[in-house]
C-alpha cells in the first residue's frame, strides 16, 4: 500500500535585495564614481582649452591687421584696445592685460562657476603664448599655451 500524497510546497522566498547585495552595488557604484568623474572632468577641461586659445589666435592675426593699416594697436578713434570682434563664451572672459599703441598682451581667464575657472592663457603682439594661471594639478608654462596636465603643450 502506498503512504498517501501530501501536498508539500516550499516555504515562499522572500522577495528583493538582501543588505549584503545592496552595499556591494552601492560600493562598486562610489568606486566607479571616484575614478570617472575626475577623469570627466580633466576630458572636459582639455576639450574646451581649443575654444581659449582659437579666440586668443584669431583675435591676434585682428590686431596684427589692425596694426599693419594704422600703425597702432588702438581701436580705431580710440585710445584702448578693444575685444570686439571675438566670440561670446561660456568658459572664458577675454580682456588686454596690457595695451599700448605699440605692444599688447591678451588674456584668456577661465570664467568662475565652470571647471575653467583658474586657467590664464596669454598672448601678446610678437606673438608669444603663455599660461600663466593653471588649477590645481595643472603645472603653468611660460613659453605656451598647456593643454594638458604636467605642463604639456
Amino acid at each position: 500500500m502506498r503512504a498517501p500524497r501530501t501536498n508539500h510546497c516550499p516555504a515562499p522566498r522572500p522577495q528583493g535585495f538582501t543588505m549584503i547585495e545592496l552595499m556591494t552595488t552601492l560600493t562598486v557604484i562610489a568606486v566607479l564614481t571616484a575614478v570617472v568623474l575626475p577623469a570627466y572632468v580633466y576630458y572636459l577641461q582639455r576639450a574646451r582649452i581649443p575654444e581659449a586659445t582659437g579666440a586668443l589666435a584669431a583675435k591676434q592675426v585682428a590686431q596684427e591687421q589692425l596694426f599693419q593699416d594704422s600703425r597702432s594697436y588702438f581701436a580705431p578713434g580710440t585710445s584702448a584696445c578693444s575685444t570686439s570682434g571675438m566670440a561670446g563664451s561660456s568658459y572664458f572672459s577675454y580682456a588686454f592685460s596690457a595695451c599700448t599703441a605699440t605692444s599688447y598682451v591678451l588674456a584668456a581667464s577661465g570664467k568662475a562657476g565652470t571647471n575653467m575657472v583658474g586657467f590664464t592663457f596669454t598672448i601678446d603682439h610678437n606673438g608669444n603664448r603663455a599660461t600663466t594661471t593653471v588649477p590645481n594639478g595643472w603645472a603653468p608654462a611660460s613659453n605656451c599655451w598647456v593643454t594638458a596636465k604636467g605642463g604639456r603643450c
